[in-house]
């Protein structure tokens, strides 16, 4: 998988497209990604310590990773992820450096 956590990424396709986050989560097994503010769900949850009245809570849920394309770190516009002999990861349109 090409994204990372802590990246900054646009949604492309489905119900948010176009919206812009960072990368809080990333679920190899099932290909999916969370990201920041995007894909927010209602989710029903019972009293606990935590949260002792319940009631219903606003959470982000994940993302396929092919619905979403990585920033470019120079232009802010998303781009592909290629390789080069100095850096693991790197923009395809600008050419900089992904990894920090």
């Amino acid at each position: 998988m090409f994204i990372k956590t802590g990246d900054k990424v646009r949604v492309m396709r489905g119900k948010d497209a176009g919206k812009e986050g960072t990368v809080t989560k990333i679920l190899k097994d099932k290909d999916r990604v969370v990201v920041e503010g995007v894909n927010m769900i209602k989710k029903h949850v019972k009293p606990s310590t935590t949260n002792p009245n319940g009631g219903v809570v606003d959470t982000e849920a994940a993302i396929h990773v092919s619905n979403v394309m990585l920033l470019d770190p120079e232009s802010g516009k998303p781009t592909r992820v290629g390789k080069d002999d100095k850096h693991a990861r790197v923009a395809k349109k600008s050419g900089a450096a992904i990894d920090k």
